[in-house]
């Protein structure tokens, strides 16, 4: 066959291996930012100044701070796979509470070993802001027993794994090409 190499099919691959290492690159970017906002989120998780809860959703420097919901009626209550403080597996009790107009707010009430739903009315519940936002009740609530704190170590800072998952396939596709341009000349 000819001994020509495709023009198109060639900038094509090039292109998309430099994509691919820039987005290694980028990863590796990220990594640095994930240590910074790991570090705020373990100073946060530090401090005892309590914060309000981002109903909205907008948690900016809130995770893992000390919060607080009024929930003023228990719009429903439904078990979760959870952890206690102990490290016992089991049903973490989470209830959507609202808390004004038609905003609601999950809270973890407590762990239990047993998937019944407590009864549990509404209240004052005190706790931690964890990821997604919702509050972990610190004390539990509804005669439940204490779950696991929310832990920033938890939360992985794994973009040096998918920078080097962007270089490989970088590297994949440079040889899949050699191997079919090899090919096609024989």
């Amino acid at each position: 066959m000819s001994g020509r190499v495709p023009i198109i099919a060639t900038i094509i691959v090039l292109a998309a291996v430099a994509t691919m290492i820039a987005l290694g690159f980028w990863q590796l970017g990220r990594m640095g930012e994930k240590a910074d906002l790991l570090a705020r989120y373990e100073a946060a998780a530090s401090s005892s100044d309590e914060v309000a809860f981002p109903v909205t959703g907008d948690t900016g420097e809130a995770w893992f701070r000390p919060s607080r919901v009024a929930c003023e009626r228990v719009v429903s209550i439904e078990p979760v796979s959870g952890t206690s403080s102990k490290g016992q597996k089991g049903w973490v009790q989470r209830a959507t509470c609202a808390v004004g107009g038609d905003r609601t707010v999950p809270v973890d009430l407590g762990y239990s070993r047993d998937i019944a739903q407590p009864e549990f009315g509404g209240g004052i519940i005190t706790g931690v802001i964890a990821p997604g936002p919702r509050l972990v009740a610190d004390p539990p609530v509804a005669g439940l027993q204490p779950m696991a704190k929310p832990d920033p170590g938890d939360l992985p800072n794994n973009h040096l794994a998918y920078a080097g998952q962007w270089f490989f396939f970088a590297l994949t596709a440079l040889v899949i090409y050699v191997l079919a341009i090899r090919r096609r000349r024989r």
